[in-house]
């Protein structure tokens, strides 16, 4: 059995202060995805001195950052979501990270660690849901490589779309925000057609929910009042793997070290 969480951290030294670290404690899952790191490389690598990692900060400072934190060996990093002699814009620096795990058995294991960008659908911000759709297309042309392979393959993290309206509480009111565009909801259309399986939703019935992301302001999160904009993506060959896919929110507002919860998935690849 593997364990396998992804966060949005939303910055790893805020999440310290707010009681990350007692979290993985609890957890102390095989493969730790993170997003929105936003940290230099040595205290990444500092803080999770007892693991292997692999961490792409986002050229832009402040901005992104992923990671990904195992305990078993990595085999192979790749960073960035096209192929390395392919000049890469800075804004999508620090949002995709591939690692090839190696299991116990011989085999291997593929994980992604992606955060996505969230764009703006606000007068002026045009630009930023044009950085996103190019982002976008370039991603599902790498899901559809990494489809195509025989290897197991998991990509997770912070897709920042909300799939359907049971993916969004308030799904009425954001008919024209970003995250729940009818375009951004074509793209994960198309990924699922191509064999993608969305476990967050196949192991959480039909919702409405659970939810990942709550807004820090107001009654949102004590009220369930969120988006599930976080996943675990798997190929044909993994998705069948999937013991057990859960959301871990907070038992409460004060308890949270992020606006976002993670996701954890117990995967038996014996």
């Amino acid at each position: 059995m593997l364990t396998v969480a992804t966060a949005n951290v939303n910055g790893i030294r805020a999440a310290v202060r707010r009681g990350i670290d007692d979290w993985i404690a609890r957890w102390d899952p095989d493969v730790l995805l993170l997003q929105e790191v936003r940290a230099p490389d040595e205290l990444v690598r500092a803080h999770f001195a007892d693991r292997h990692v692999a961490h792409v900060p986002s050229r832009l400072k402040g901005r992104a950052g992923v990671a990904v934190v195992s305990r078993l060996p990595l085999a192979a990093v790749r960073d960035g979501v096209e192929a390395d002699d392919v000049a890469e814009p800075d804004v999508d620096s620090g949002r995709w990270l591939e690692a090839d795990l190696e299991l116990g058995d011989g085999g291997r294991l593929t994980v992604v660690s992606a955060y996505l960008h969230s764009g703006s659908a606000k007068p002026g911000q045009e630009h930023t849901m044009t950085a996103k759709y190019a982002h976008l297309d370039k991603v599902s042309r790498r899901l559809d490589a990494l489809a195509a392979g025989s290897d197991p393959v998991l990509v997770a993290g912070d897709v920042n779309i909300a799939h359907r309206e049971v993916d969004i509480a308030n799904w009425k009111g954001n008919l024209k925000s970003s995250g729940f565009l009818p375009d951004e909801r074509a793209y994960l259309d198309r990924w699922f057609e191509a064999g993608w399986t969305d476990l967050g939703r196949a192991h959480g019935g039909e919702g409405p929910g659970p939810y990942t992301w709550w807004t820090w302001r107001g009654q949102a999160f004590d009220n369930d009042r969120g988006w599930r904009i976080d996943y675990h993506l798997a190929n044909p060959p993994l998705a069948d793997r999937a013991v057990k896919v859960q959301v871990d929110r907070a038992p409460s507002y004060d308890a949270r070290w992020s606006d976002h919860a993670p996701v954890v998935a117990t995967y038996d690849l014996g």
